[in-house]
Parts: structure tokens; C-alpha cells; sequence
């Protein structure tokens, strides 16, 4: 399984369109990371930018996967294929000792 990162441009102005997707795409978005397809999703704090990390058989999958979002139409994506993601969730809690 490969992994992509997306780096997302959001609108400057958010419309009410875009207000009233937001509880739709979170909801796949939960569903997504749930089922492992999506491994990272973050949003800037001044909301210009969103990235997500998607596992996938290919580039083309991965956009498929992206075209889901119910936010779609709103975002200007970049696509990089990963050498590796690595992230403290990856890796085993530490051993406490009592």
C-alpha cells in the first residue's frame, strides 16, 4: 500500500454551501480514518489549508478516494506520493513499569 499526502487550498470566503458540507465531509472523514484509508487529516488555524494522508493502491485511487468528499468542488489539491509516513501514532505505547 502506497500513501499520498494532499495539500489542500480552501476557498477564501466560505459560503454557506460550503458552511452546511462541513458535517458530511467529517462524518466520511471519521468513516474514512475508521476503516484506515485516511491516515492523517489536518486544518491550518486560519483554515487556508487542509492536508490528508490517504492509503492507496495507486495515485489514481487515491484521487478517486478524494473525489468522495463532499467538499470537492471547494478545494484545489496537490498530490505527493509519500516515501514513508511515520507519526507517533504508528508506534507502540511505552512500557510503564509498577
Amino acid at each position: 500500500m502506497k500513501t499520498f499526502m494532499f495539500s489542500i487550498q480552501l476557498p477564501t470566503e466560505l459560503t454557506q454551501e460550503f458552511i452546511s458540507l462541513i458535517p458530511k465531509q467529517r462524518a466520511l472523514i471519521d468513516k474514512l480514518m475508521e476503516d484506515g484509508k485516511i491516515i492523517q487529516y489536518s486544518l491550518a488555524l486560519d483554515r487556508s489549508q487542509l492536508w490528508v494522508t490517504i492509503a492507496a493502491n495507486s495515485e489514481r485511487k487515491a484521487m478517486e478516494l478524494f473525489s468522495t468528499f463532499p467538499l470537492v468542488d471547494f478545494m484545489i489539491p496537490t498530490i505527493f506520493e509519500l516515501a514513508f509516513q511515520n507519526s507517533i501514532s504508528n508506534q507502540l505505547p511505552k512500557m510503564i513499569m509498577n
